[in-house]
């Protein structure tokens, strides 16, 4: 999962985000299709077994490598400099996959790219959440004529996504270490102020709104959960880390998707039934799998159920969306 449908998950985000902070069309087209395709032909020779390892290994490690290749040329494009940092960690992510791809090869652990990989999906939430909630936030405050405004961003910010990184370090070199722990619980209640700034609460009239904010709320979440882990308090490692894949990254990847998709395509940027049951479903997937296994119930009931709620919201976005993105935008 972490470097098939998670970096798939991840690249929409940042496809879907890239025009806000460019000011350049979405990558679309053949592009798009080119994507699609090295992305489904990384999965496809994974699971051939005839085919030598070393093939499928640069087949897959050819997707990131090239997401990275087109996020830098549209940052240079636009020069849209200050976005020069996520360029680098995902450039980043492609070396943690071509990595993870040598150490498989030459029969060693992959625990350390797995967990770098995982440590650069809490920056890039961090990072990137930081900038485009607050902005949609006050839009729709603004379209309101409410007084309330998201803070704007200051060293306050900084310093969270700093901490963000910095936890995110010491959990891929020392991810036992106590301090490793603290350090996670520091940062989840510093961004979980840092969200308290933006005035969430007040955008439940307006779904598209409000799940960007529930989505930074599983990354503030996230954090503490895999930092109490650590230190032996709450949920074990295994279930602590799905708040960050299927919390944070699920929601916060449907967020940017419905929002853009709407967007791009000329149509009101209003969630209607369809997609508000997109965002239950995905919340409540996430919710199962990270809380479920706690109770004293089935096991494989809990993670079933937490599966089929969790791509069930993204076969719903399928369903409902793709024809929106097949088809010419409105007015043209």
């Amino acid at each position: 999962m972490v470097f098939g449908f998670l970096p798939a998950v991840i690249t929409g985000f940042l496809f879907t985000a890239i025009p806000n902070w460019t000011g350049r069309t979405p990558i679309r087209g053949r592009e798009l299709i080119l994507v699609c395709v090295v992305w489904l032909a990384g999965r496809l020779v994974m699971a051939i077994p005839f085919l030598t390892p070393l093939l499928s290994a640069c087949v897959d490690a050819a997707f990131l490598v090239t997401v990275a290749g087109l996020i830098w040329r549209e940052i240079a494009a636009g020069k849209s400099w200050p976005h020069a940092p996520i360029g680098g960690l995902i450039s980043l992510y492609a070396g943690a996959n071509i990595l993870f791809h040598v150490l498989a090869l030459s029969g060693a652990a992959t625990e350390f790219p797995e967990r770098m990989a995982l440590a650069l999906d809490m920056v890039l939430l961090a990072l990137i959440g930081g900038r485009v909630i607050p902005n949609f936030t006050r839009d729709f405050l603004a379209e309101q004529g409410m007084s309330e405004q998201p803070a704007s961003f200051s060293r306050f910010d900084g310093l969270s996504v700093a901490l963000v990184g910095t936890a995110a370090v010491a959990w891929t070199v020392q991810p036992q270490a106590l301090v490793t722990g603290g350090l996670l619980v520091g940062a989840g209640f510093v961004n979980l102020g840092r969200l308290l700034r933006w005035y969430g609460w007040v955008t439940w009239r307006e779904p598209l709104v409000l799940i960007l904010h529930l989505g930074y709320g599983w990354l503030t979440m996230s954090l503490l959960v895999l930092g109490g882990a650590i230190l032996g308090l709450g949920l074990p490692t295994t279930d602590a880390v799905h708040a960050l894949t299927t919390g944070a990254v699920g929601v916060m990847t449907l967020a940017i998707m419905t929002r853009a998709s709407l967007g791009h395509t000329g149509r009101p940027k209003h969630a209607g039934p369809l997609t508000v049951c997109i965002y239950i479903l995905v919340n409540v997937g996430a919710l199962l799998r990270v809380f479920g296994p706690s109770f004293e119930l089935s096991t494989n009931l809990v993670l079933g159920l937490a599966a089929i709620s969790w791509s069930g919201a993204y076969l719903l976005f399928a369903l409902f969306y793709g024809p929106f993105l097949l088809r010419p935008s409105i007015g043209e």
